[in-house]
């Protein structure tokens, strides 16, 4: 649980040449892999060194990707790959039986899901994500049912304006009041010492996670 400052941007770095030792792929595999955009542009941090200016990325999260890459790369294209890193909603509309069956989505965040959206055999892409993530947030005990419906409201509402980019919805609480959030990443929050942020959600992330399982 955070307080009194959520500052997304306090990251670990990674230097380019560290990267490159650390995962042995090449300067060359490197930019390629940028150019086909399965790396984010941002991710590519220029800052002063001693040495002058230096490449330098968010340690966690390129190495991660990049491990991702190399695990991915022989099943599946580069076009493939970068559709599935890309923060877009994709074009699926999965079954819920099948989401529920598969353990991907409880039966308790779809109840929820319904309530919203009504009853359906299928869900849209993006009504998929939601449920994902209020899956992720109940399940880590994060939310009750009556925030989950809350945070569902605001996905719905603002989520369609941040399309394309990556983003990250929140919940906060203070004094016994709930508000939720979306914003485009990366970003800095700040609020006064009361309130604290109950969940933090990289749809982006999601999203990725959600393309692979299904």
């Amino acid at each position: 649980m955070l307080r009194g400052k959520t500052h997304i941007m306090d990251e670990e770095l990674i230097s380019k040449k560290e990267l490159l030792e650390t995962t042995n792929i090449s300067y060359g595999q490197l930019y390629r892999w940028k150019r086909k955009n399965l790396i984010p542009v941002e991710w590519f941090i220029r800052k002063s060194a001693f040495t002058g200016q230096e490449t330098f990325f968010p340690k966690q999260k390129i190495l991660a990707r990049i491990e991702k890459i190399k695990n991915m790369k022989d099943d599946s294209s580069l076009t493939e790959l970068a559709d599935v890193f890309s923060p877009s909603t994709g074009t699926v509309s999965p079954e819920k039986k099948n989401l529920i069956d598969r353990g991907i989505i409880s039966k308790p965040a779809m109840e929820i899901i319904d309530e919203k959206f009504g009853q359906k055999d299928r869900l849209s892409f993006r009504e998929t994500l939601y449920a994902y993530a209020l899956e992720k947030a109940l399940n880590a005990g994060d939310i009750g049912r009556d925030e989950a419906r809350l945070l569902l409201d605001t996905l719905d509402g603002y989520f369609p304006k941040f399309e394309g980019k990556n983003c990250s919805a929140y919940v906060f609480r203070k004094m016994g009041t709930t508000t939720c959030c979306v914003l485009q990443d990366p970003a800095e929050i700040y609020f006064d010492a009361g309130t604290k942020a109950a969940a933090s959600l990289n749809l982006a992330a999601l999203a990725e996670e959600l393309k692979i399982k299904l």
